[in-house]
């Protein structure tokens, strides 16, 4: 946690995510990346120099088994506030519609569950557990997949909701994380999706995996590439 700790606070530094009297909703979807930043943090709060609250917010999907009563008990032993808000996306996205992309319409419907969630429970900003190696995944599904150089910002703030999503875990190697959640055992909740593991991100992270390979320097330019390359990333 020291290391995940040491980035996640300079990436806080560097784009300004937190100031005095925030109070930060932490989307959790149970997986080893939302979990474990909220575990940094809730320690961050501890010592950082300008106070802000943590809450822990998750959408039950609605699909049959999910449990996230482990990640209940993990918010009691941290101190943090944990919302849990049952939807019926499952249904919609996978019954109703029948999407044949159905990982589009879940995603943005999620974005706007946690968003709203935060909002009705006096949150002013959503903190989100994308890492390093998303934000590399992010920049080749853009390029690939819409013809274009872009990425999710840092920080991005949303007009029409007055609400600002940070992501404070994008200096964080995914490697870091799952040694953390591995040596700290958290409460994984197993993903019931069909579609998990067979969408396009899971493509482009086969594709970088395969250019690490021959290149171990892919991902430092990649970052030094996005960091340098987007106005979005520059750091004040």
């Amino acid at each position: 946690m020291r290391k995940i700790l040491s980035r996640t606070r300079r990436a806080v530094d560097d784009y300004h995510m937190i100031n005095e009297g925030d109070r930060i909703a932490v989307g959790i979807s149970g997986g080893k990346d939302s979990l474990t930043l909220l575990c940094a943090l809730a320690a961050l709060r501890k010592f950082y120099p300008k106070k802000f609250e943590v809450v822990g917010v998750s959408l039950d999907m609605g699909f049959d088994g999910t449990d996230f009563s482990r990640v209940q008990n993990l918010c009691d032993d941290l101190g943090v506030e944990y919302i849990l808000q049952k939807t019926d996306i499952a249904e919609v996205v996978f019954d109703i519609r029948k999407e044949t992309n159905p990982c589009s319409l879940c995603a943005k419907m999620r974005r706007g569950g946690v968003n709203d969630l935060a909002i009705q429970n006096g949150c002013n900003k959503v903190a989100l557990g994308h890492h390093n190696e998303d934000v590399i995944e992010t920049f080749f599904l853009s390029l690939f997949y819409e013809g274009r150089l872009g990425c999710f910002s840092p920080v991005t703030y949303l007009s029409r909701r007055d609400i600002h999503v940070i992501r404070p875990m994008i200096y964080v190697a995914e490697g870091d994380i799952k040694g953390y959640a591995a040596r700290s055992e958290l409460p994984i909740v197993f993903n019931q999706c069909p579609m998990d593991g067979k969408s396009k991100r899971q493509d482009m992270k086969a594709f970088i995996n395969e250019r690490r390979k021959t290149d171990k320097f892919f991902k430092k330019k990649m970052l030094n590439a996005i960091q340098t390359g987007l106005s979005d990333w520059k750091i004040e």
